[in-house]
């Protein structure tokens, strides 16, 4: 499974990146939306995990302009603040998940997408 992730914060996509290839998963990251949308744009990618608030822009700018490209691949948002479910899913993600979180309920969230 490749997943194109989306994290401002280094740290994060570091530890994100590390959770992912434990479980034998390709882990792509970036930093910004410039980078997530060139590459989302290649294809190839079974789930977008991305952060509420990237580089100055919205995690929800950043889900619609996925959904121009890509109408299918799952989105889960992956961030520290609270987000309203509802709102998500007008932009066309399937799921959200707060930070903080145990690596265990990162993988089975993922996991959960993935089988539907």
């Amino acid at each position: 499974m490749r997943i194109l992730h989306v994290e401002d914060n280094e740290d994060t996509r570091t530890l994100v990146a590390f959770v992912l290839q434990a479980e034998g998963w390709e882990a792509v990251s970036v930093d910004n939306p410039v980078a997530a949308l060139t590459h989302a744009g290649s294809g190839g990618f079974d789930l977008y995990l991305i952060d509420n608030f990237i580089d100055g822009d919205t995690g929800n700018d950043l889900c619609a302009d996925l959904r121009s490209l890509d109408q299918h691949t799952p989105i889960l948002f992956y961030s520290g603040a609270m987000l309203d479910a509802e709102s998500l899913r007008a932009t066309g993600a399937q799921g959200y998940l707060e930070k903080p979180c145990l690596p265990e309920a990162l993988v089975l969230e993922i996991s959960k997408l993935m089988r539907k």
